[in-house]
């Protein structure tokens, strides 16, 4: 019996559980009851998939990444953890009237968007991984859950006038997600074939589908307004931020972008009729003048109007932009000139250093997690609202450069192809390169969900605490000094990650009087549960840890 158990629970599912055991633990469940019986429901649900899939004798449907585990359990309760405990924070303002009941209900919804999502994949990879169903039951059994979803939020307190409005739209908005999230993640697993785990591509299929399925929701509150003034719910209609919807067009734009030069080459192809020397001059040349034309009118012209159409911009929004760094100049001026020479000095340094001498990869890498601390830390103090503009605009340039690679775009491609290539690891493939991405995102993440009520001034700094400074010391004095591993066939040191953890106790020791102006006393024995349990989960987890730590650091500093 405690052999099975044992074989049951491992090193990265102990912590899991513990982690979520902390964070419902911490909540109202007089305003959160329902989320938190659902939140459980999905972590047993999730543990026993993953355990189905992980002992499942028949062959898998998809190629995973090489050297990781399924990671189904943290992929599934990730996202629904970091918006639970999200809505437990503003659970805390909400008697104190510093929150919106509407903004109190919105994340409310947003927390079954995600449940809805990460459900129904669960149900995808049971059904079909296990049983080697058709997609028709594995469809037909997510329809069925949106709707108790749809049913169970539809209980929530609602307008009474607006029922047939409320329940038609509810609804169908969450039988998209869940069936956008089913068809992304085979579409992710199938297109990138060995770039991701289950639980990376989940956690990427559920983030996607709630981000972007935001600014769609947005979009069609926008047209509903337009045209049914009076049918408009305010409940739906929650203030967004001018940089937060920039952002979101503009990504929404980049990762649709492929789609749309793929067709627009096509019918280039079949338009015109070539010589196979012309042909071939066309596929190098012609091919790299489409993307970018493309590329020019889809970021000037198409993705703005967008933009400005859900924001109600008086003026173009990258002219928006423009005023808003000009607002303050001298401060935000001179942050992108350090940016800018200490990206300019670490890079030339580093790609240097990584084609002439024999330092490890991975040590090789945490020096920009360094960079990032030096980077992020003076900008989130001194100038937050300006970060979130930089790490959007970092992003969208990282997707172009991407797309490029992918594309072999002429001149740049195989430039690019040859340049990531020295940074790269067994985490990263010939088809993607994805360690850069999740890095700025396990950076900005924490800081672009904080956003509006915040009453703990550590939460922000969750990404560039726990990758910056946790994931590095962990990786270089377990690499130089780590004698004790924590598991026979695991890299992970005692001594790595107890250098980790106490770096980060530092940090925020260091941190919190500098944020003292926030009026939150901390409460040290919360804090170092949070830490100790995320360094707890980068020494077990087999996943891709730059994506996770960040937000499960972050759930817990919220609480």
């Amino acid at each position: 019996m405690a052999l099975m158990a044992s074989s049951l629970l491992n090193g990265e599912r102990a912590v899991v559980l513990l982690v979520l055991t902390r964070i419902l633990y911490s909540a109202a469940f007089s305003l959160l009851l329902l989320e938190a019986i659902s939140l459980a429901f999905l972590v047993f649900a999730a543990f026993f998939v993953e355990i189905s899939v992980e002992n499942s004798t028949s062959k898998p449907k998809f190629s995973s990444r090489p050297g990781a585990s399924s990671g189904i359990l943290l992929g599934a309760v990730t996202l629904p953890a970091v918006v639970f405990s999200k809505l437990v924070q503003l659970s805390r303002g909400l008697p104190l009237q510093e929150v919106a009941l509407a903004v109190f209900q919105y994340q409310k919804f947003l927390f079954w968007i995600t449940y809805i999502s990460c459900f129904s994949v669960l149900l995808f990879l049971g059904v079909i991984i296990q049983h080697s169903s058709s997609s028709r039951v594995a469809l037909k059994c997510t329809i069925t859950f949106v709707i108790l979803g749809a049913l169970v939020y539809l209980i929530l307190p609602f307008d009474a006038s607006h029922y047939a409005l409320h329940f038609t739209l509810i609804f169908m908005w969450m039988l998209s997600h869940g069936v956008a999230a089913v068809k992304l993640i085979q579409h992710i697993l199938c297109t990138f074939p060995s770039c991701a785990s289950i639980g990376e591509a989940l956690l990427v299929t559920v983030g996607l589908t709630t981000y972007f399925g935001d600014m769609l929701r947005s979009t069609l509150v926008k047209i509903v307004q337009y045209w049914m003034p009076s049918e408009a719910d305010e409940r739906y209609s929650v203030k967004r931020s001018e940089i937060s919807t920039i952002i979101q067009g503009y990504l929404l734009g980049f990762l649709l972008f492929p789609l749309l030069f793929k067709v627009s080459a096509q019918i280039a192809n079949r338009l015109i009729s070539l010589s196979s020397y012309n042909a071939r001059i066309w596929n190098e040349k012609g091919r790299s003048v489409l993307f970018f034309t493309l590329l020019a009118v889809s970021s000037a012209a198409v993705i703005p109007l967008w933009v400005q159409f859900v924001q109600d911009f008086q003026v173009h929004p990258l002219w928006w932009v423009f005023e808003f760094v000009f607002s303050e100049p001298l401060k935000r001026l001179s942050l992108c000139i350090y940016w800018v020479a200490v990206i300019c000095i670490s890079v030339h340094r580093f790609y240097n250093i990584s084609r002439s001498s024999k330092v490890e990869r991975i040590l090789l890498r945490k020096y920009y997690h360094l960079m990032a601390v030096s980077m992020f830390v003076p900008a989130l103090i001194l100038q937050p609202n300006f970060l979130n503009l930089a790490f959007g605009v970092a992003l969208a340039a990282f997707l172009v450069l991407e797309i490029v690679r992918v594309w072999r775009i002429w001149p740049f491609g195989e430039m690019i192809h040859h340049f990531m290539n020295a940074f790269t690891d067994h985490r990263d493939s010939e088809i993607l390169v994805v360690s850069h991405f999740s890095l700025l995102l396990g950076c900005a993440l924490p800081i672009w969900i904080s956003s509006g009520f915040n009453d703990r001034p550590l939460a922000p700094f969750a990404g560039i605490l726990s990758l910056g400074i946790g994931d590095t010391m962990a990786s270089m004095v377990g690499y130089k000094y780590g004698v004790l591993r924590w598991s026979k066939s695991g890299k992970k040191t005692i001594e790595g990650t107890a250098a980790g953890i106490t770096s980060v106790m530092a940090a925020c020791s260091f941190l919190l009087p500098l944020l003292a102006s926030a009026g939150y006393i901390q409460n040290w024995s919360s804090l170092l549960l949070a830490v100790i349990a995320s360094g707890l989960l980068e020494a077990y987890t087999a996943q891709l840890d730059n994506a996770f730590i960040p937000l499960v650091f972050y759930s817990l500093l919220c609480l």
